[in-house]
C-alpha cells in the first residue's frame, strides 16, 4: 500500500531546488543558477513592513486582500499596462506562484488542454498535469517566440487557454507588441483564454512592455514583487482577470492560502511607488555583458529581458555540460531538461555581482574549448 495519490507520479522535485540544494554544500561557487535579484529590498519597503507589525497588522486580512494595496494595484496596472480592471477583479495572492496554483484550480480539469510554450516555467506543465488538464507543448526552438502561427495547428475542441511569460523565465525572451497582436487575434477567434505571466515586467530591455490584458479582455495577469523588488522570501503576487476567475480563486483561496501575509501586503503599497529604473538599467548592462563576452564561443538567442540566458549547451547534452561545469569548476548552472522537454540547452542567470559574472565568464569560456 502506498500513501500517495498517484497525481504524485506526474511531478518530480524541481531540477531548479536540487542544484540549490547543491550550491549549499560547495564552498565558493559561481552560481549563476538562482533566478532572483542580487540587490537587497528598498529600506522603504523593511521599514513599512516592520511598522505594519509592530501597528498589529498581524491577523488574517480580506481572503482577496487589504483594499489600500488591491487599489495601489488597480492604479499601477492602469499606469503601467494600460489594463483597466475593477476592484473586485483583484486578486492578492501568496506570490505569482500561489496565483497559479489558484488558476489552474479553477480552470482546468481533465477535458482540458492548455497551450504550453517549450521551454517553459516549470511549474506550467506540471500544474496542468496536477489538475488532470494535458499540456500542449509548442516547440519554440531556436528562436524561443510562442507565435500564433505555432500555436494555430495545436489548437483542438479541448483547448481552453494560452500560457506564457513575457519575459519569459527560462529564456529572457519578450513578445513585440506584433507578436502579442497576432497571438490576440488568434484567442479571440478561438474563444481561449490567455494566461499571461509578467512577474519579470519590470525587466524589458529593448522595447516597450506590452500586455495582452490591455486590448483582450479574457486575458488572466499575473504580477508580483518577488522579482521587481527582490522580496522573493515575503510572497507575494496578485491576478487580474475576469471576474467570474477571480471570484473562482478567491472562492480557492479560502480553502487554501487563506491570505497573503499582512504585514507583507502593506509593504506591497509601498513597493509600487518606489521606482525600479536603475535596477534595469543594471541588468540591462549585465545582460549586454554576457553576450557580448559569450556569443563567440555560444549559440545565444536574442534576449530582450528578465535575467536569464538560454545557451546552446556545446556537445549535445545539457545535463552532461552542467555537471561538467559543476564538478570540475565549480559553476552552477541548470540544465535545459528542467524547462523543456529537450537537453540541448542550459539556463544561466545574471542576476549576480559583476565578480561572481566575471568568474562565470571565464569558466564558461574555458568549458566552450575544452572536451
Amino acid at each position: 500500500m502506498t500513501w500517495l495519490n498517484e497525481r504524485m507520479n506526474l511531478i518530480d522535485s524541481s531540477g531548479i531546488r536540487k542544484v540549490f540544494d547543491l550550491a549549499a554544500k560547495l564552498k565558493d561557487p559561481i552560481n549563476l543558477s538562482i533566478g532572483l535579484p542580487d540587490f537587497d529590498v528598498d529600506p522603504v519597503i523593511k521599514q513599512s513592513c516592520i511598522d505594519a507589525v509592530l501597528n498589529g497588522k498581524n491577523r488574517y486580512t480580506l481572503t482577496q486582500g487589504v483594499p489600500p494595496l488591491r487599489e495601489a494595484i488597480r492604479e499601477h496596472l492602469a499606469s503601467s499596462k494600460n489594463i483597466a480592471a475593477e476592484l473586485d477583479q483583484i486578486i492578492v495572492t501568496s506570490g505569482v506562484s500561489g496565483a497559479l496554483v489558484l488558476a489552474f484550480m479553477a480552470l482546468f480539469g481533465p477535458d482540458d488542454e492548455v497551450i504550453v510554450p517549450d521551454p517553459y516555467f516549470v511549474s506550467y506543465k506540471s500544474l496542468a498535469a496536477m489538475y488532470g488538464a494535458k499540456p500542449v507543448l509548442v516547440d519554440t526552438y531556436p528562436d524561443f517566440k510562442l507565435t500564433a502561427a505555432r500555436i494555430e495547428p495545436l489548437i483542438t475542441p479541448r483547448t481552453k487557454a494560452i500560457i506564457l511569460g513575457s519575459p519569459s523565465n527560462p529564456t529572457g525572451v519578450v513578445l513585440n507588441e506584433q507578436e502579442w497582436l497576432d497571438l490576440v487575434a488568434l484567442a479571440s477567434r478561438r474563444n481561449l483564454l490567455i494566461i499571461s505571466d509578467e512577474i519579470y515586467d519590470a525587466f524589458v530591455y529593448d522595447e516597450k512592455s506590452f500586455s495582452p490584458g490591455s486590448i483582450y479582455e479574457n486575458t488572466l495577469t499575473f504580477g508580483g514583487f518577488s522579482k521587481t523588488y527582490a522580496m522573493t522570501g515575503w510572497r507575494l503576487g496578485y491576478a487580474t482577470g475576469p471576474a467570474e476567475i477571480i471570484r473562482a480563486m478567491i472562492t480557492l483561496q479560502q480553502y487554501t492560502f487563506v491570505c497573503a501575509p499582512s504585514m507583507v501586503q502593506e509593504a506591497g503599497i509601498k513597493a509600487l511607488a518606489i521606482p525600479m529604473d536603475r535596477a534595469r538599467e543594471e541588468y540591462k548592462a549585465k545582460r549586454d555583458k554576457m553576450i557580448a563576452s559569450l556569443s563567440t564561443a555560444y549559440k545565444i538567442a536574442p534576449t530582450g529581458g528578465a535575467f536569464y540566458l538560454f545557451p546552446e549547451a556545446p556537445g549535445g547534452s545539457a545535463t552532461q555540460f552542467c555537471l561538467r561545469a559543476i564538478e570540475e569548476k565549480k559553476l552552477l548552472l541548470i540544465p535545459g531538461n528542467v524547462f523543456s522537454d529537450r537537453d540541448t540547452h542550459f539556463r544561466l542567470s545574471y542576476a549576480a555581482s559583476d565578480e561572481t559574472l566575471d568568474r562565470g565568464i571565464q569558466v564558461l569560456l574555458e568549458l566552450a574549448v575544452t572536451p
